[in-house]
């Protein structure tokens, strides 16, 4: 596959694939957003306890996990004694310890993001027998790098940058919330910009790096990309 088309694949999967399952018009529509909030309340969840299990499988330790009560955060702290009903966002993991290590601090950042390889599949399977509640279904999965462009992506970005000599004493650098780090930036005088912007960049080329992967998967079990229904 060309460079080019592999920069596309995540945007076409999705375009072409939405034209496919749009076969009785608004109704699939329809169908497809309501799948997606299926999908997305799912999700949340099951990534955020993924942070958590990444975490701990690695040597870290977890004391406090957030998930917003719409989310199942209730039922959830009755069954994990580190988690917490009610949080700002939808779901943070605010209280770890990673005992110093960095690889533990990424892997409990990565985790979540194995399922990306399971919602490509799906995606293009769902695509393909223009199934559309269960495309939609699929889609917060398999764009899971690219929703956390700002959260996650830049935290593993930051986590990197820090690590190399330039930016190594500006740990403040590092979070899961880019927005909160400009603000935070504004108010520091010799705020490392440069290195908050190539944390950014950083987690852009982790983020298709991790599609690609996926896709690299989703090959060998018989899924290529979604094609144009013109082709």
């Amino acid at each position: 596959m060309r460079p080019h088309a592999l920069l596309a694949t995540p945007f076409t999967d999705v375009l072409y694939g939405l034209d496919r399952c749009l076969v009785r018009g608004w109704r699939s529509l329809a169908t497809v957003l309501l799948g997606t909030l299926a999908g997305w309340w799912i999700y949340v969840p099951v990534h955020e306890l993924l942070h958590a299990a990444g975490c701990l499988a690695a040597g870290g330790r977890v004391s406090r996990l957030e998930i917003a009560a719409m989310y199942g955060g209730r039922l959830l702290a009755r069954i994990f004694p580190f988690v917490v009903s009610g949080s700002e966002y939808a779901g943070r993991l605010s209280g770890f310890d990673t005992r110093g290590s960095d690889a533990i601090y990424l892997i409990t950042d990565l985790a979540p993001f194995m399922l990306t390889i399971l919602g490509v599949w799906l995606l293009r399977r769902a695509a393909a027998a223009r199934t559309a509640p269960l495309f939609g279904a699929a889609l917060p999965f398999a764009l899971a790098p690219f929703l956390s462009l700002t959260g996650d992506a830049y935290e593993i970005g930051s986590i990197v940058v820090t690590r190399l000599p330039p930016w190594s004493r500006w740990l403040a650098l590092r979070g899961d919330d880019l927005f909160l780090k400009i603000e935070e930036m504004g108010k520091t005088p010799g705020a490392p910009w440069a290195g908050l912007a190539l944390a950014a960049l950083l987690g852009l080329l982790w983020a298709f790096l991790t599609w690609w992967i996926a896709d690299a998967s989703a090959h060998r079990l018989g899924q290529e990309p979604v094609r144009s229904v013109s082709k």
